[in-house]
This record gives C-alpha cells, sequence and structure tokens, in this order.
C-alpha cells in the first residue's frame, strides 16, 4: 500500500527486490507528516488534505524503481516473488481492518447495513472498492454516522490494481527488450509519459461527473505514474544544493497548506491535483539528485523530516490510514453524532495511534520481515489466511442471499390491497390489519421503478437524451416524464395511468439531475443543463402533449421546500414551445440533524417503528407549496400536490397501509409509487383534461 513502510534492506517502499540501495530516511518523514495530516483533516474538518495524492506519487515513485532495478540487474522477470511481498505487506493489516469492522457493523448497525458492508468488504478484498464507491456515486464528504467505515479503502484499490499494471507493463517491456539487448529505461520512460499525460488529460477533461472521477483509476493513474515516471529519469537528473534545498522548502510548505487552500474533493484528481502531487516530486528530488550516495542530509527539511517522530508515524503510515477511519465513523455510531468534536477527536487519534503501533509491531513487521521467527511468521500468515477466508465466504453469501431475496420480492408485484393498501390508507382512510410490511426492509433497496432496471437513465457523464416508453404504447397521447431520480419515483404509478387511460409514458430521466434550465445569461452550464437541453431537441423533434416534472426541493439551509430557479426557466422554456407543463411536489426526504438515514436501517434499529422512523411534516414541507407562487406567469404550467398522499397532518411516517414508503432515505419503493396511481389519476385527469 502507498503508506506502507520502506523496506529495511532497501529503502524503498514496498520494494519487490533486494539490489542494495541506500534507505530514503526523508521520505519516511514525509510519509508520517502527510498521514498526520490526513488523519487531521478527517477527524476535525472533513477535508480531503492531499496526503493520499502524495502517498500515490511516492508509490509510484519506489514501485517502478524497484522493477526498474530488477529489469536492469539481468535477473529473472518472475513477478510470483513481487506478487507475494506486496500480497504479505498489504493483506495482513487489511484483513484485521476488514474483521473488526464486519465485527463492529454486527454488533451496532441494523442489520439491514450488513448487506452494504458485505458488499464492500467483497470488493475492498478484490482491490475493487474503488470503482464499488464510483458505481455508488459514494462522495468523500465529512464523516458521519451514515458514512461506510470502509470509505477510506478506495485508494488501497487503486495502488492494488496500479501495482498489478505495473508489474505486467515493466517486465513485458524488459522480457522484449532485454531478449534482443537493447536498454529497458529509455523506451519504458517514453511509455510510461505516454500513459501518464493520456491519464492527466482524461482526468482533466472528462465529462464524467466528480463523483465518478475522483474514484476512477484511470483519472488517478497519473498520479502514481508521474512517480514512476521520475524513478526512471532521476539517474539523469542533476540538481545543486541551494535548488534542492529550494524544491524541499517549497514541496514541504505545499504539503502543509495543501487542504487549507484546495477544495480536493471537488477539484482532485484534475488539474488542481498538480499542487500534491508536484510537492511530492519536488521533495523526492530534493533529498535524491540521481546519485544513491547523496540523501540530501545537508539540507533543512531534510533534516526535519528524519527526525524520530516523523519517522516513526511514516513506518505505522498504512496501519494509521486503515485504523482512523473505521474508528472515526464508529464513534459516531457508538455516541450517535454528526461530528467528533475536539475532544472526540482527539480519542479517535490517540486510539488511531495506539491500535497503528501494535499492528505494525505484532503483525505486519513479523510477516515482513524476511530473516523473522519461521513460526511466529507462519501462524500469522496462517492467521490471516483463515480469516481473509472466513469473511470472504461470509460477505459473498450474504450477498448472494439478499440478492437472491431481491430477486424473488421484485416479481411480486401485486398485492392484495385489502392487506397492504398503500396510500389509501391516507387518501381514503382504508384500514388493513396489521401486517409486515411490503417490500421487506431487507430488499427494498431493489425496489425500483421499471426505468432503472431497464437502462432508461442517462449515466454520469451523459448528456444525450436516453429514452424508454410505458403505459399505453399504441396511444396518440404522450406524457413526457423529465427528470431525475425523484421524477422517476412517478414511473411506476404513471405506467399504471397509462394503460387504464390510454396514454403513452415517454420517460426522459437522468441520474442524479432533476431537468433544470440557467435562470440566466451568467448562470453555470453544468452537466444536467447540458442533458435537460437534450431533452427539449428530444421534444423539439417529438413534441408531446403534456410534460410531467417535479416542482420542489428541500431546501439546503433550513426546513421546508422551495421551487428552484432552474426549474422556472424550464417551464419558461417549454412555455415558449407551447407545451403545457404539469409539475409535481416533491415527497420528502429523511434526515436527522442534517444527516440523511435509510428507512431500513432505522426500522431494523432498536425500537424503530413506521412513526419513530419517520420525520416531521414541517421540517421537510413548508406550509404553502411554494410552487404556485414560482409559477404564477406562467399559465401553462399545472401543479400537483400529493403530500397528503406520503405524510399525515404533523408525521410523514416511513409505513403506510403495511407498505414501506422508502427504499432509502428519499426515493419512494415501487410498490408504494403503483398505490399512488389512483391519488395522482384525480389530479392528473383534470389538469390534463383526458378523463
Amino acid at each position: 500500500m502507498f503508506l506502507q513502510p520502506a523496506d529495511r534492506s532497501t529503502g524503498q517502499l514496498g520494494s519487490a527486490n533486494r539490489v542494495p540501495t541506500v534507505r530514503r530516511g526523508d521520505l519516511d518523514g514525509v510519509r508520517g507528516l502527510a498521514i498526520a495530516l490526513v488523519v487531521v483533516y478527517h477527524v476535525w474538518f472533513g477535508r480531503v488534505s492531499g496526503g493520499v495524492d502524495i502517498f500515490l506519487t511516492l508509490s509510484g515513485f519506489f514501485f517502478v524503481g524497484s522493477l526498474l532495478r530488477t529489469a536492469e540487474s539481468m535477473k529473472p522477470l518472475d513477478p510470483v516473488p513481487v506478487v507475494r511481498r506486496v500480497t504479505r505487506r498489504l493483506a495482513p493489516a487489511l484483513v484485521l481492518i476488514l474483521a473488526v469492522v464486519a465485527a463492529f457493523t454486527i454488533l451496532h448497525y441494523p442489520a439491514t447495513a450488513w448487506y452494504d458492508t458485505a458488499r464492500q468488504t467483497t470488493a475492498s478484498l478484490l482491490f475493487l472498492q474503488n470503482w464499488h464507491l464510483a458505481d455508488t456515486a459514494s462522495d468523500y464528504l465529512a464523516a458521519d454516522p451514515s458514512v461506510s467505515p470502509l470509505q477510506h479503502l478506495w485508494s488501497i484499490s487503486v495502488q492494488g490494481q496500479f501495482y498489478l499494471a505495473a508489474l505486467a507493463v515493466v517486465f513485458g517491456v524488459a522480457w522484449l527488450l532485454r531478449s534482443r539487448g537493447y536498454p529497458v529505461r529509455l523506451p519504458l520512460t517514453v511509455l510510461l509519459a505516454v500513459f501518464t499525460a493520456a491519464s492527466f488529460i482524461y482526468a482533466a477533461t472528462s465529462s464524467m461527473p466528480q463523483t465518478w472521477l475522483y474514484y476512477d483509476t484511470g483519472a488517478r493513474m497519473w498520479e502514481l505514474l508521474a512517480g514512476g515516471l521520475l524513478a526512471c529519469v532521476a539517474p539523469w537528473l542533476r540538481f545543486p544544493r541551494s535548488t534542492r534545498i529550494l524544491l524541499s522548502f517549497a514541496g514541504l510548505a505545499v504539503l502543509i497548506g495543501c487542504g487549507v487552500f484546495l477544495d480536493g474533493r471537488n477539484q482532485f484528481p484534475g488539474p488542481w491535483a498538480l499542487v500534491p502531487v508536484g510537492a511530492a516530486l519536488a521533495l523526492i528530488m530534493a533529498g535524491y539528485s540521481g546519485s544513491d550516495s547523496d540523501n540530501g542530509t545537508d539540507n533543512p527539511v531534510t533534516r526535519l523530516l528524519t527526525t524520530r517522530p516523523l519517522h516513526r508515524l511514516g513506518d505505522m503510515a498504512y496501519a494509521l490510514y486503515l485504523w482512523h477511519w473505521p474508528l472515526l465513523i464508529g464513534y459516531l455510531v457508538l455516541l450517535d453524532k454528526p461530528d467528533a468534536g475536539f475532544t472526540g477527536g482527539l480519542v479517535v487519534i490517540g486510539l488511531s495511534l495506539v491500535l497503528a503501533e501494535a499492528t505494525t509491531r505484532l503483525i505486519e513487521t513479523p510477516i515482513r520481515r524476511p530473516s523473522g521467527s519461521g513460526r511466529t511468521k507462519t501462524v500469522l500468515i496462517a492467521s490471516v489466511s483463515v480469516v481473509a477466508v472466513a469473511i470472504a465466504g461470509g460477505s459473498v453469501s450474504l450477498t448472494a442471499f439478499i440478492d437472491r431475496r431481491a430477486d424473488e420480492s421484485t416479481q411480486q408485484t401485486e398485492l392484495d390491497p385489502l392487506i397492504y393498501p398503500g396510500a389509501a390508507a391516507l387518501t381514503e382512510g382504508a384500514d388493513a390489519p396489521p401486517e409486515r410490511e411490503q417490500p421487506s426492509r431487507f430488499v427494498a433497496h431493489a425496489d425500483l421503478p421499471d426505468s432503472t432496471p431497464d437502462g432508461c437513465l442517462a449515466q454520469d457523464g451523459e448528456t444525450f437524451a436516453r429514452t424508454c416508453t410505458y403505459g399505453d404504447p399504441n396511444s396518440a397521447r404522450t406524457l413526457a416524464l423529465i427528470g431525475g431520480s425523484h421524477a422517476e419515483n412517478w414511473q411506476p404509478a404513471l405506467d399504471i395511468l397509462g394503460r387504464e387511460h390510454n396514454f403513452r409514458v415517454q420517460t426522459y430521466l437522468k441520474v442524479g439531475c432533476p431537468a433544470v434550465l440557467p435562470p440566466g445569461p451568467d448562470s453555470e452550464i453544468g452537466e444536467c443543463e447540458q442533458w435537460t437541453y437534450s431533452v427539449i431537441d428530444a421534444l423539439d423533434a417529438m413534441p408531446p402533449d403534456v410534460v410531467f416534472s417535479t416542482s420542489t426541493r428541500p431546501r439546503p439551509d433550513g426546513p421546508g421546500d422551495y421551487t428552484p430557479a432552474g426549474y422556472v426557466a424550464l417551464w419558461q422554456a417549454l412555455a415558449d414551445r407551447q407545451l403545457p407543463v404539469v409539475a409535481i411536489r416533491d415527497t420528502p426526504w429523511l434526515e436527522r440533524d442534517g444527516v440523511e438515514y435509510r428507512a431500513s436501517d432505522c426500522l431494523a434499529g432498536r425500537g424503530g417503528n413506521a412513526e419513530s422512523c419517520g420525520i416531521d411534516r414541517d421540517a421537510v414541507l413548508s406550509p404553502v407549496d411554494p410552487a404556485p407562487t414560482a409559477a404564477a406567469q406562467l399559465p401553462n404550467v399545472r401543479l400537483l400536490d400529493l403530500s397528503d398522499a406520503v405524510c399525515r397532518t404533523d408525521r410523514c411516517q416511513v409505513i403506510e397501509g403495511n407498505v414501506l414508503i422508502y427504499r432509502d432515505s428519499n426515493h419512494l419503493t415501487a410498490t408504494y409509487s403503483r398505490t399512488l396511481a389512483p391519488p395522482l389519476g384525480l389530479a392528473l385527469g383534470p389538469a390534463t383534461g383526458w378523463w
């Protein structure tokens, strides 16, 4: 891992060979200072410090350098010893953390949360956690109890993938060139430069959203390759003492100040990531001018970085990185707090240091050390292997079981309305005997509108208008459903109404994007706006009879809801095209102390029920629907408000009529949406004039 302590015999971070080199003690200090900043920024500030980017660059420098020395030494190009040594460096502490998180999840999380932990555990063991998080659009935000205790393992997955790729490329190039008597270093340098440039250009210019790019291996690879490229060209570099001192001071200043001035979560791994990567490269060059005999001991920054506290932090950096995040999330879960605070942060950091030291001394070092006690090493390796197999087997089995139950649940779409009236319990006063909710809280996450499994949603990075047809596909009347997942909430109900009242439902939906247009000439045009323009072009080509979308969103800075200016700009554009609009008030979002929570997790927790897991109506809905005021000058807009079909007078519960309303914190289950078809039909008929 990029935080792995330096190999004592080679001085290299996770070195894969035994070519003697001088230990870079200053880079141990860089690692120690960087991990200190990572921990402090995570615990107290909820920001990205740039430390991880520095670790990635150091990792690329050391790993590619070690592979290159093997390639140039004419030793056999055997990848097995490299993989074995890397596995022994990465796996023991990682498996320990995964086992601890699994146990903590079972003891302190509701059973409905075990599925997510199981999926992430499997992904982490396979070094695919970054892709899992990218696929679920997880933000690397300030910690809160709803955040996964395994979220930080994305960076380990990126590096594990890099190790395999670098091993294949370096040894592959060496095998091709050595047999023909050609030198390896120069061709490899050119090849890595091309890969670095390609990855950087992709990170800087890709249309993929930031929530994807942050975890994308292709976008992150240039940071590791930059270090690897420096390892290739280092023997050709020569810097005078004054230049190296300048580089070291500049690198140190950037390392310390990067997290203060840059918003890494929203800016990395794009061009702004050149700042921490450049700092890492500067610090490497400041202490290494191309000669193994030059350690830069005449440099005051180097002397600072080789002090014992930073050196020790560098040695335990891998374990400290692994421990600090789960401990922080665990602290927040146990105390039910949105943040740790100063005192809680001290507790988390202190415990992280103790456990990191113990993990390094008692597990990592004995396994990593080539000449350690044979019996102790064998027992440790065997224990780690058994635990790894156990948690892998348990995670895969649980995931498969829940997936199978979810598949069975999605096939059961018809419920007895006398037992499961759903919204009718609110709109018609329907009374039903108490029954276990449907869909089950354990599979609610999979109770999706048909448009999701049908692939009808434009994905992150896509700005073209995907479309699918529901309702009566042969009807001459068309209702265009446009917007994001909250517009999609109504697809199951509209599908029923379309078949009953003979109109076609044409969907234009996108993940994470309501249908919006820039409200002013100077407004920013982002991915959602670009996609909305594409939808308008599609509507121009095939004009519908009615456009259906949402009219409100929760206020970001207080209770209640509001109508964004971007919605009104869209309605105006549709009015210019003589297109009638039916806009419906958004459904409530579940939130407690600023943290969203899933209804199923609350129900599975201690004492959770339909009422206690709900939310006060006035916390999520304004006393008066704000949309009529916003649309007052737009006669083409008809507004619907079905809040009374979701919420009671004072409380929005999570179960009504024995039907679970939410599949997560803010999306309706498809089952509940289908029970909304009757009240939606009563409002939609007069709004369209169709019945």
